[in-house]
């Protein structure tokens, strides 16, 4: 069978030349005589695969050295319990709800301390990003926290708060890696990794130092506190070892790929393709504001929920997977992350045209 185009949001696509490598690797990894899957996370060959990654890592996004990188599990969810704990010195956060995801993030902080929702754009459906620009923060607030590109609703932060001295916290799951970021804007970055990246079961924390401290939430479990994870270099206890050996393997392809730069052009192309036929669509529109499109995850509608469930349906038949639409908001979504080639967009671009030719009178 040959492979079809994984438009889905997550877990999603992964570069087919990660995948061949990894399968000669399954038996034998360089040699071992056993699979990375099989290792001790306390062996050479581990150590080597953690530190390798983490430096290519720090290589891609020009992390300076005051941050540290962790591979942790719990994917990016619990973050939404960690970074309340670890950051809550004063018991009071601002958060920026923009979507379904760090509108989670805003009630799980409820239950550690005084988070505050200084803006939202619940009230239209989260159909665009809340304008930032002169926002007035919390004088005493531990942290600023934004989800940089909401999946569900295919929104992005055309330009990011200016938080002073307050730390701002990031959820880039779905945007990591597919264009060039200035940490240093951050206090703490995080992201699962199993929407641009690697498997499920990863999460990737990057924190500066000042914000590594012993004097957390008195409850924060030993597992959760990032002074314990950063001791550890991540292996407190057993990493996802697999999942982080996939991620390096990614890493190294970006690489190859010229870096975060080139992939931005890439996926501007892509998203261009497709939001300009959108645009131009007498049946498929987009939901999104046009200046807060992602550029990862694209959700259009045809306008009926007949039509839109055909499309998908017919969509399957041509090798076009994982178009639905997330549960709460129905339609369709392409998630186009780096791994998704330009010929799988023209490819959904060609059904969707010919669709639209054969409903449309």
């Amino acid at each position: 069978m040959s492979r079809v185009y994984n438009f889905s949001a997550g877990p999603a696509v992964l570069p087919e030349e990660v995948l061949v490598q990894a399968a000669s690797e399954m038996l034998d990894y360089q040699g071992c005589g056993m699979s990375v899957m099989e290792m001790s996370h306390r062996s050479k060959p581990f150590a080597q695969i953690i530190e390798t990654a983490e430096a290519d890592l720090r290589e891609l996004m020009q992390i300076p050295d005051n941050y540290q990188v962790l591979f942790l599990q719990g994917g990016a969810t619990q973050q939404f319990a960690a970074i309340p704990m670890n950051l809550m010195q004063n018991k009071v956060a601002d958060y920026i709800v923009s979507g379904s995801w760090s509108k989670k993030a805003f009630k799980e902080a409820k239950l550690y301390g005084d988070a505050r929702c200084i803006v939202s754009s619940e009230d239209e459906n989260f159909s665009y990003v809340p304008d930032v620009a002169n926002l007035s923060f919390s004088p005493d607030a531990d942290y600023v926290y934004i989800c940089q590109n909401e999946t569900i609703y295919g929104t992005r932060y055309p330009q990011l708060p200016d938080t002073g001295d307050i730390p701002l916290v990031t959820d880039v799951s779905s945007m990591f890696l597919s264009e060039p970021m200035n940490v240093s804007d951050f206090g703490l970055i995080y992201g699962g990794a199993q929407k641009n990246i690697g498997p499920a079961g990863v999460t990737i924390v990057i924190i500066r130092d000042d914000l590594v401290r012993e004097e957390v939430l008195p409850f924060t479990p030993s597992i959760m506190r990032y002074t314990t994870q950063v001791a550890a270099k991540s292996l407190s206890n057993t990493p996802p070892a697999y999942g982080i050996y996939i991620c390096g393997l990614v890493f190294k392809w970006l690489k190859e790929q010229g870096g975060l730069a080139a992939m931005a052009q890439r996926n501007e192309k892509k998203a261009a393709l497709l939001y300009d036929f959108l645009d131009q669509s007498k049946l498929f529109s987009g939901t999104a504001r046009k200046e807060d499109r992602s550029l990862m995850n694209v959700p259009f509608v045809t306008g009926s929920d007949e039509l839109d469930a055909l499309f998908v349906a017919e969509a399957k038949t041509r090798g076009l997977e994982s178009l639905k639409g997330h549960r709460s908001v129905g339609g369709m979504r392409a998630s186009i992350y780096n791994a998704m080639p330009l010929a799988g967009v023209e490819a959904l671009v060609q059904f969707m045209d010919e669709f639209e030719k054969a409903h449309t009178k």
